[in-house]
């Protein structure tokens, strides 16, 4: 099973690996020595590899510094070296464990970024694992955002929590997590309205939604969910950082890695945000969302 995700991650990460990994494949094969004219040429690869300024330099520092602290002066070494660096970025904070006990996922992000279509595969992902899913759609204020989910929940084989559009998307949750407990239900999955240029109500809603979590289900562990779409490269940054004025968030779900040679952006993400990684989407179908492994990542990405 994991040759066959490892492939799909590999080849989903082709255009971000030929936009990156190849350049610094070539700058690698021509240089003579390690000097400051080679660590400039790969800060501009990483750079338009939307791994963003910040990150881009802190990478080169701790890069000079692994090279200076083993004193590595052969330019073949440098790749190998770069990928530790790139991979302890990515490693810190990481947490693979499993989660006992019930879970509510509160999952937020702008229109048309793979929200809907994350909730559905995270729904059959689990309950492949044999846990019981449950969703709730809270997004009411869009008919096709509640008709959507409800297509995945039938797709998932999971039960859907769902009001007529418009309603109160508070009371939607309630009803789910009345609903969790009757049902004896593992993971309740919440969609929330992603309405970023409107963002004093959002903050509303979500501190509404958060203190009915908070005040009914205090047995759940409750974790909130960011999906970004890696397409747009640095305004995922942005993006995250305006939601996380809003509400805390537990971690980022990042789509359409396949469709994009920007995949230098979950470095970037993880490096200015500091907040992990958990799923990445890199195709179509349920196991092209894929739980995010650091090792894994850089592994497919040179």
């Amino acid at each position: 099973m994991f040759g066959g995700l490892f492939e799909k991650l590999k080849s989903g990460l082709t255009k971000t690996r030929d936009n990156l990994t190849d350049k610094i494949n070539e700058v690698l094969n021509i240089a003579v020595t390690i000097d400051d004219d080679l660590y400039d040429e790969l800060e501009e690869i990483l750079i338009t590899s939307d791994i963003g300024m910040d990150t881009t330099i802190e990478i080169i520092d701790r890069l000079k510094a692994k090279i200076r602290e083993e004193k590595i002066n052969n330019p073949e070494e440098v790749k190998p070296t770069l990928k530790k660096v790139i991979s302890e970025i990515l490693e810190e904070g990481e947490d693979n464990s499993e989660e006992a006990g019930k879970r509510v996922s509160l999952i937020i992000g702008v229109n048309g970024v793979g929200k809907t279509t994350s909730i559905g595969k995270i729904a059959a992902k689990e309950k492949e694992k044999g846990n019981k899913v449950l969703l709730a759609a809270a997004d009411t204020f869009r008919a096709a955002a509640i008709d959507q989910l409800d297509i995945w929940s039938k797709r998932a084989g999971v039960d859907i929590v769902k009001h007529q559009e418009g309603s109160d998307p508070a009371a939607v949750v309630f009803d789910a997590i009345q609903a969790a407990k009757a049902r004896n239900i593992d993971l309740l999955i919440c969609d929330t309205a992603g309405r970023l240029h409107n963002k004093k109500n959002l903050m509303n809603e979500l501190s509404k939604i958060n203190r009915i979590i908070d005040r009914e289900y205090e047995e759940a562990k409750k974790e909130t969910l960011l999906v970004l779409d890696a397409t747009t490269g640095q305004n995922a940054v942005i993006q995250a950082k305006q939601f996380m004025e809003a509400c805390p968030i537990d971690g980022i779900i990042l789509t359409k890695l396949d469709g994009t040679a920007k995949g230098g952006v979950v470095i970037a993400i993880k490096n200015a945000l500091n907040i992990p990684v958990k799923y990445i989407g890199v195709g179509e179908s349920v196991e092209d969302l894929q739980e995010f492994n650091a090792k894994e990542f850089v592994e497919a990405l040179f």
